[in-house]
This record gives structure tokens, C-alpha cells and sequence, in this order.
């Protein structure tokens, strides 16, 4: 792996963080929110202050109860592709392509160690950032940044406290991230392109996606 792809500890532990964090919100996740509280305060540096992007999320999840928090985020994630939490979405669409993408970060996974449980598709945000955190290696993140920054800038425009989430994700990243969908406008114009052969054009772009109460669990081979 190249060298300017590998993680810092503390990046890796952001990363394990927000990949809760971006799971469902069910009974167990609540139970993991000191957890994640006081892993993110130990951190310093670039890390320390990427984690600050999360302090709002941690906050308002804590004032919120458990139903208000899953209803939230049912209506932010499931039911707006440009909030899409599957990353092939931003770089292939609802193309045949994505199929392949899909196969790739299958190999990826496999040939870096780990065995994936298939309880979610493996281009889902919260296993990306699982197996980044194990691997220490940001190589599949860089290759999605376009569409890490992407639903950043949507979920900062709609004024959910997920996209504190995804700043300080795009935090731990090299080099700025666009300020505004205006410097994202390159990004925006090579953004996902839907295939519509052999299905009705006015719908073939409005596909939701669902989430399951399980983070797959990336282990290593033994």
C-alpha cells in the first residue's frame, strides 16, 4: 500500500467511531455512545480536531430518544439517493457497473485479510469505515472521496446533524474539502449516472435504501 494511504491511530479510531455512528440507531447503539465519547476525547492533533466535527451529533443524539433518533435517520438515509450511504451509488449509479464495483470491494476485503459478513452490501459507509479503522489503510475511502463530499455537502445543506459525521470523516482526509456545492461543481458534474434501459425513466432514479440493524463484522483470517 502506498504510503500516503496509511491511517493514524487516532484517525483509525475516528473511523471505528463514525462507522457507528452511521449504523442504525437501535438499542445497542445507544448503550455505545459513552464509549465513542471517551475513545474520541483521548485523540489529539489532526484527529482531535476532526473528532470536534462529531461533539454536535453526540450531543443532539444524546437529548433525543430512541425512536426520534431512528425516525431521523429512516428519513435522512433511506428515502434520498443524494444521501445515499452506499458509495458505489456516487461512482457507477444504478448502472450494471455497480455489480462489478460491489465484486471489487469483496476482493478488496479479502485480499487485505478479512472475511465479510454479508449482512449489508460491502459498499455501505459503515463497513468501509470499519475495515479502514482494521486495516489502517484509507486506500478505498480516497478512491470514494467524490462521493464522501458529495453527501457531505447534502446532508450539511438539509441541516441534519449527520453531516458532522461525514466533515470529520473528510477531516482525516489529505488536502480541503470543497467549502460548497459550488467548489464540489466538478465533483457534482461526474456524479452518478443512472441506467434506465428497461425501466420507466421517471422512476428509475428514485430508488431507496434500506438499512439493517447488524454492522457487518470485518475479522481477521486466523
Amino acid at each position: 500500500m502506498a504510503g500516503s494511504t496509511k491511517l493514524s491511530r487516532r484517525d483509525r479510531v475516528l473511523h471505528q467511531a463514525a462507522a457507528h455512528l452511521l449504523d442504525y440507531p437501535d438499542a445497542a447503539w445507544r448503550e455505545r455512545l459513552p464509549l465513542v465519547r471517551s475513545a474520541l476525547s483521548a485523540g489529539g492533533g489532526r484527529a482531535g480536531r476532526a473528532a470536534r466535527h462529531l461533539t454536535p451529533f453526540l450531543d443532539s443524539a444524546s437529548l433525543m430518544t430512541g425512536e426520534e433518533l431512528a425516525a431521523h435517520y429512516v428519513e435522512v438515509f433511506d428515502f434520498k439517493n443524494r444521501h445515499s450511504l452506499y458509495l458505489t451509488w456516487w461512482l457507477d449509479g444504478d448502472t450494471r457497473r455497480r455489480g462489478t464495483s460491489l465484486v471489487e470491494l469483496k476482493a478488496a476485503y479479502r485480499d487485505a485479510g478479512f472475511d465479510f459478513a454479508e449482512t449489508e452490501l460491502p459498499d455501505f459507509l459503515p463497513v468501509v469505515l470499519e475495515f479502514t479503522a482494521a486495516s489502517g489503510d484509507s486506500a478505498l475511502l480516497l478512491r470514494h472521496r467524490p462521493g464522501l463530499e458529495l453527501l457531505r455537502l447534502a446532508l450539511a445543506e438539509d441541516g441534519t446533524c449527520y453531516a458532522g459525521v461525514l466533515a470529520a470523516v473528510c477531516a482525516t482526509l489529505p488536502g480541503p474539502s470543497p467549502k460548497d456545492r459550488a467548489a464540489a461543481r466538478a465533483l457534482a458534474a461526474s456524479g452518478p449516472v443512472t441506467e434506465t434501459v428497461g425501466l420507466d425513466p421517471a422512476t428509475a432514479a428514485l430508488r431507496p435504501y434500506g438499512h439493517l440493524d447488524m454492522l457487518p463484522i470485518l475479522t481477521p483470517d486466523r
